[in-house]
């Protein structure tokens, strides 16, 4: 599956117990499903296996989605000097944190949406040049 998806962003996002955590999740699955990115495995790089590391660090451009400033799958790239191309945190889209209670389904379509048009308008912009920081966090 992934020698198929080489032109396409990898997205990673966490998917802890929250409900901010299951929206990032969703958000995600939703980019790899519309074919828009392809979704790998935040646990595998935390968990430091081997060929999701490589993914990893494939030069591929990333996108990370947290649903908090816990910022997981963030830190999990960067456990191995990965550094996302765009990291979404949600909570800055008014996404509540809240245990106990499933994600809105309305909230994670407007965040797909988002992510969608901001890979979009980074697709359709000049080449950034090289860089050890994100380009940008939504908003």
């Amino acid at each position: 599956m992934a020698g198929k998806h080489k032109d396409l962003p990898l997205v990673y996002s966490c998917s802890g117990c929250s409900s901010a955590a299951q929206t990032a999740n969703q958000v995600a699955l939703q980019l790899d499903r519309r074919g828009v990115a392809e979704m790998s495995c935040i646990a595998g790089v935390g968990g430091d296996v081997p060929s999701l590391v490589k993914l990893a660090k494939s030069g591929r451009t990333i996108v990370a989605i947290d649903g908090c400033a816990l910022a997981c799958a963030r830190n999990c790239l960067e456990r191995h000097a990965v550094v996302p191309t765009h990291h979404v945190l949600l909570q800055h889209m008014g996404i509540k944190k809240r245990f106990h209670t499933d994600f809105d389904p309305a909230q994670a379509d407007q965040a797909v949406a988002q992510v969608e048009a901001m890979l979009e308008g980074a697709r359709s912009a000049p080449p950034a040049p090289p860089s050890n920081l994100p380009e940008e966090t939504i908003p």
